[in-house]
């Protein structure tokens, strides 16, 4: 069975119109808000790896009956929820090399 991997992207338009794809890599929802782990993405593999574990973190509110994305601007709050992406970040990228382990285990018994 082969699973496809889609990126979920979205474009965000900044205060200047130009237009920046981003990777939703993962959304909080809690006491706080809803907030975006966004990873932007690239034209060339050099801007990738020289933009590696950068990501962006903007909080969702809505606007004139729209949502939209929005730069958190309390430090603290920012900091808090770095550290709960990271977090996830970190379970989601062992379970995943877990499952790789144990695949690569099955493969090895055939």
């Amino acid at each position: 069975m082969n699973d496809e991997y889609s990126a979920d992207l979205l474009t965000l338009v900044d205060d200047a119109g130009e237009e920046h794809e981003f990777e939703i890599l993962d959304v909080i929802d809690n006491d706080d808000g809803c907030f975006y782990a966004l990873l932007p993405t690239f034209e060339t593999p050099q801007e990738k790896v020289d933009a590696e574990g950068t990501y962006y973190i903007f909080e969702a509110i809505e606007e004139n009956g729209e949502q939209q994305l929005a730069e958190i601007e309390d430090e603290a709050l920012l900091d808090k929820l770095a550290a709960l992406f990271e977090s996830r970040f970190e379970e989601l990228y062992d379970e995943d090399s877990e499952e790789d382990e144990e695949d690569d285990e099955e493969n090895d018994e055939d």
